[in-house]
C-alpha cells in the first residue's frame, strides 16, 4: 500500500494480495483520522460481505472467489468508545455482470484498488443500540 495526503484528503493504492480492511485501519491508525468517508473501486478474487437481518438482530455473510470488479466501496471511519472504528460497504461484479455486495468483512485485493479518504474535521463516536442491534452515530 501506498498513499499520498492532499490537505483533508488521503489518496491510496491498496495492492495486489493486501486486505482492505487492515489498510484501511492502517492508515486511520498512522493519521489520527476520527471521522472520514471512504470511496473506492478496483478488483478483488477473495472477499465476504454481510446482511443483517433486523428481525434477528444478526450478520448473514457470504463469502465469494474468483474474479471480481470493486463497482463501489463506501463507508466512514470514525470511533467507538474513543477506539478507531470503521463501517463499509462493498459491491463487486463478475464477469457475467452480476453484482454481489453487503457489509464488508474482508476483501482480498487482486490487482489494485484506488482509495479516496475524505477526513472530515470533528469526531462522531458510536454506541450499541440494544433495539436495532447495531452500532450507531452518537449524534
Amino acid at each position: 500500500m501506498k498513499y499520498k495526503k492532499f490537505n483533508n484528503t488521503i489518496v491510496a493504492r491498496i495492492d495486489k494480495d493486501e486486505e482492505i480492511l487492515e489498510k484501511i485501519k492502517q492508515i486511520a491508525l498512522k493519521e489520527n483520522i476520527k471521522l472520514a468517508s471512504v470511496s473506492a473501486l478496483g478488483a478483488t478474487n477473495d472477499f465476504t460481505v454481510g446482511v443483517f437481518k433486523v428481525e434477528e438482530k444478526k450478520y448473514y455473510s457470504n463469502n465469494f472467489k474468483g474474479n471480481f470488479e470493486i463497482v463501489s466501496l463506501t463507508g466512514t471511519i470514525n470511533t467507538m468508545n474513543n477506539e478507531f472504528y470503521t463501517h463499509i460497504h462493498m459491491s463487486a461484479g463478475n464477469d457475467k455482470g452480476e453484482v454481489f455486495g453487503g457489509h464488508l468483512n474482508r476483501a482480498i485485493v487482486s490487482a489494485t484498488c484506488e482509495m479516496i479518504i475524505n477526513i472530515i474535521d470533528g469526531t462522531v463516536d458510536r454506541y450499541f443500540d440494544e433495539e436495532i442491534g447495531l452500532n450507531l452515530f452518537n449524534l
